[in-house]
Order: structure tokens, then C-alpha cells, then sequence
């Protein structure tokens, strides 16, 4: 597109920005961030046979997001799920995740929601923290998730009123923000999201948004994480009780954070396949199936 094809479209448009140029990463990287390597021997890796898996390209207001999308290649509509990923963004792990849920019959979306700031695949973990993962807030996050939710029912095989969200780590955070936001949401699951967390200065914590929380969530969270005390899941655990809401949270005594991450020495695998089960339940008693 040229600059007077641009000027143009703008003219016509005058509320969206045209183009990628704001967009940082403008595709999906393969493999293992840089931050995590080297990955551990215990890695999980689940193959695309039977699915339709890779990149897809998801329109938003100001251009286009990076997202991997898994399903079943026969089929459908399919229950729909969003993956909210971890620090380190849609690397190999939070794709093999999309493709896990799609051999059980869903369809799986993971956008980026860092790529208007940097590659994080490149970055150190202390620079993501500091240099892009500071800047997403909650309703960035919910535009783009909301985004792959449209995108995924004119997919037509993307049955959305079956829909659900789950998210690790930094998704953890976002899962609990965007149940608090789109109520259309049939359940959510946070796996040891943050509880003390902002997304934005102007935003709620997710201890802040319980008592008015409607989506019944599941949060699997470990009992040695360092940076989630226990006491303050015990508190969320809690609040939710008090707001009367049906959300549950789970506590793995000897586990500690990114308990789930099959790649890193943190994995543990009987708290991560047992929470894995658990999750896969309570998607199904709330008709995520």
C-alpha cells in the first residue's frame, strides 16, 4: 500500500490506524522463547495430525494481531476456548497447549497480546517485565480476545456461544480480567494468575473484581508459589465465597509457580495433570464440551 493509498483509507476510516506499523510482531514465532532455554527433557509435544494448526492473522482497530489457532480438521462448530499466554508470549509451549485442547475437540485461539510492544521470544525475562508486559492493560487485552472471539465465529467453525478463556502466569492475571469484563464467557480457568495484579493504572486487581465477578472461574494455584502467598489465595478464596460466587479455587500444597510449564524446571507434573483433569471437568459441567 502506498502512502497516498494510505492517506486515502484514512480519510475514509478516519477512527482506525491503518497498516502494521504499530504493530511490533506481525507473526508467530516458532519454537522456545530465548528466556526459557534450555527447555527441559520432561517436554510435552503433541503433533497436528488430524487438526488445522498455525498462525492466523486476527483484525483489531489498529491492524492486525498474531495469533495460533488449532482445531479439528473434520467437524465443527467446535466449543471455543481462549489461550491467554504466558510471559513469554505464543512460543512453542502455549501452542502445543491450543493443539492439546483441539485433539479434545476444541477450537483454540491465542492471540498476542504483547505485539504492539516487542518480540519477546528475543528478550530477557526482566526486559519483557519491564518493557512490554507494563504496558498491556485490561481493556487492550479484552479488545484483542473479544477480536478472536468474532474472528473465530465467522470461521463458522466456532461454535462462541460455548465459550471459555484460560490463561497461565501473566494470562492467569488476564483470565480474571476478562471474566470480569465479558460476561458472555460460560467459565474461565487461572492458573496461578496474579491475585494482586493490575493491568493498568486504572484497573482493578482480581481480589478487587471478586465481589463483583459473575463467571465462575477455577483457579489452580501452588502452595509454594513465591510470588503468590498463600494467604492471598486463601483471601480470594474467600472473597468469591462472600460474593456468593460459584468460582472454586485449588491449592497444590507442594507445587510452586508455572507448576504447568512441562518445558521448565518448575513443571510438576502430578499437580499439572491433575489440574489439567480438573480443568477439562469444570469446562465440561459449565457445557464447554
Amino acid at each position: 500500500m502506498n502512502v497516498d493509498q494510505t492517506q486515502h483509507l484514512a480519510s475514509l476510516f478516519p477512527e482506525r490506524k491503518l497498516g502494521r506499523r504499530s504493530f511490533i510482531v506481525t507473526s508467530i514465532g516458532a519454537g522456545f522463547a530465548l528466556a526459557v532455554q534450555p527447555v527441559s527433557s520432561q517436554t510435552i509435544t503433541t503433533d497436528s495430525n488430524g487438526l488445522v494448526a498455525g498462525e492466523v492473522k486476527v483484525p483489531v482497530k489498529d491492524g492486525e494481531v498474531p495469533a495460533y489457532r488449532a482445531m479439528p480438521e473434520a467437524g465443527g462448530p467446535f466449543a471455543t476456548i481462549l489461550v491467554a499466554h504466558e510471559a513469554w508470549g505464543v512460543h512453542e509451549h502455549i501452542q502445543d497447549v491450543c493443539r492439546r485442547l483441539a485433539k479434545l475437540g476444541y477450537y483454540a485461539i491465542a492471540p498476542d497480546l504483547f505485539a504492539r510492544y516487542g518480540d519477546v521470544s528475543k528478550l530477557e525475562t526482566s526486559a519483557i517485565v519491564q518493557n512490554v508486559m507494563s504496558k498491556v492493560t485490561a481493556e487492550q487485552a479484552a479488545n484483542d480476545l473479544d477480536a478472536c472471539v468474532a474472528f473465530a465465529k465467522a470461521s463458522g467453525k466456532a461454535d462462541t456461544q460455548k465459550l471459555a478463556i484460560i490463561g497461565f502466569c501473566f494470562g492467569g492475571t488476564v483470565v480474571w480480567q476478562y471474566a470480569a469484563r465479558n460476561r458472555a464467557l460460560k467459565t474461565a480457568v487461572a492458573w496461578y494468575g496474579g491475585l494482586d495484579s493490575r493491568l493498568g493504572p486504572d484497573t482493578k486487581t482480581a481480589l478487587e473484581l471478586a465481589p463483583e465477578l459473575t463467571v465462575p472461574v477455577l483457579g489452580l494455584y501452588g502452595g509454594k508459589d513465591q510470588g503468590i502467598p498463600l494467604a492471598m489465595v486463601e483471601q480470594m478464596r474467600s472473597e468469591l465465597k462472600q460474593a456468593g460466587n460459584p468460582s472454586q479455587i485449588v491449592v497444590y500444597p507442594e507445587a510452586g509457580h508455572a507448576f504447568f510449564a512441562d518445558y521448565r524446571p518448575s513443571y510438576n507434573k502430578a499437580a499439572a495433570d491433575d489440574a489439567w483433569k480438573k480443568m477439562l471437568e469444570w469446562l465440561k459441567y459449565y457445557g464447554v464440551q
